[in-house]
């Protein structure tokens, strides 16, 4: 069998997809469950619909967001339903990886898989990963500024929970800037450099059981830093601008649903959003999938303070929105999409250039 299917096939097994859906649930039950809040589920009706109506407008205008960044970053190589194959089961990846892994291995494969060579896939997914990244670098302080403290939760939290809801964002966003400013070294100033370094890293005692890896790694770099040359500014100015656009539409999905069960002044709606931004930062080291279970658990400490008993309620419909259907879409998806690359044309084969292998 093809080593990309197997990994693709292994990425997207039943017992991967079914822990984060246990997990979640659980989580969910248990909010309710614990102080006996299972009530709580008829003030549903309460909500506003052209709210909850908004709120998956959003959703979709977020996915399109998605289709055309990766179409423009690909120069439009990808078709809008391709684009759409590459997005959902993206996400579908997403969504059964750890949010510290992610998907970009398999991205990376889909990519190769709809045609664009290997170079250029690793290429398009680092790019994406740098650029999301730096919106978090930039768009954190400037959250932190403008809230003046705020947008750190204190609703029923001890001191010291909120130290360690501190210091785990401040881990993670230390986290987030080193990776990605090694990123962008790599990519577009030194990646011989970066390859060299990894070279003589791996080179120490305990560390030669990388080596292999580091080589390779570092060829990646190399490849991916050759496809990003040359690009003009509308190229970036088209990256950066969607980058905006889906993150900004993902956060406001939950103002829309927040402002479903209670009223939202406009400086609440900002604040929202920062605590958002925040709330995202410290779930990117969740070790769980999609962070399923540690997202509900961690959601009413951030935003009870604007829904009061309606918190359980917005979590649970927060991920029904965000989460579970990409679950169902990537496995409506995923089977088609198999058969269409591997079932329909024969296997690309990459050949590497002999530059790369020094």
């Amino acid at each position: 069998m093809d080593q990309n299917k197997k990994t693709i096939l292994k990425s997207f097994s039943p017992v991967k997809i079914l822990i984060p859906v246990l997990l979640g649930l659980a989580a969910t039950a248990w909010l309710f469950i614990k102080d006996d809040k299972v009530g709580e589920l008829k003030g549903i009706v309460e909500a506003n619909v052209w709210w909850l109506v908004a709120a998956l407008a959003v959703l979709v205008i977020r996915d399109l967001g998605y289709m055309y960044r990766i179409r423009s970053l690909t120069d439009k190589f990808l078709t809008w339903r391709n684009s759409l194959d590459v997005i959902m089961l993206w996400e579908f990846a997403s969504a059964v990886t750890p949010s510290v892994v992610g998907g970009t291995t398999v991205a990376t494969i889909i990519l190769n898989k709809e045609g664009i060579p290997l170079g250029k896939s690793l290429a398009y997914v680092m790019l994406t990963a740098v650029l999301d990244n730096m919106f978090f670098i930039v768009a954190a302080p400037i959250a932190l500024l403008l809230t003046q403290g705020e947008v750190f939760p204190t609703f029923n939290l001890d001191p010291s929970d909120i130290a360690k809801l501190k210091s785990a964002f401040y881990v993670s966003y230390g986290l987030i800037a080193v990776y990605t400013f090694i990123m962008i070294y790599a990519l577009f100033v030194r990646p011989r450099a970066f390859k060299w370094l990894l070279i003589r890293v791996t080179s120490i005692g305990f560390m030669r059981k990388w080596r292999v890896n580091a080589f390779q790694h570092g060829n990646e770099i190399m490849w991916a830093s050759e496809q990003l040359k040359g690009k003009d500014f509308n190229y970036w100015a088209r990256a950066i601008i969607s980058t905006i656009f889906v993150w900004s539409a993902r956060y406001f999905l939950l103002n829309c649903l927040i402002a479903a069960f209670t009223d939202v002044t406009l400086g609440e709606h900002a604040l929202i959003i920062s605590r958002n931004l925040i709330f995202w930062i410290v779930m990117l080291i969740a070790i769980t999938p999609g962070g399923a279970g540690i997202v509900e658990m961690a959601f009413p400490s951030f935003f009870g303070l604007f829904l009061g008993s309606f918190s359980n309620i917005v979590v649970v419909l927060y991920r029904l929105i965000t989460y579970y259907p990409y679950l169902i879409l990537g496995s409506f998806f995923l089977p088609k999409w198999i058969a269409k690359v591997f079932g329909s044309r024969p296997q690309e084969q990459e050949v590497v250039t002999e530059k790369y292998r020094s």
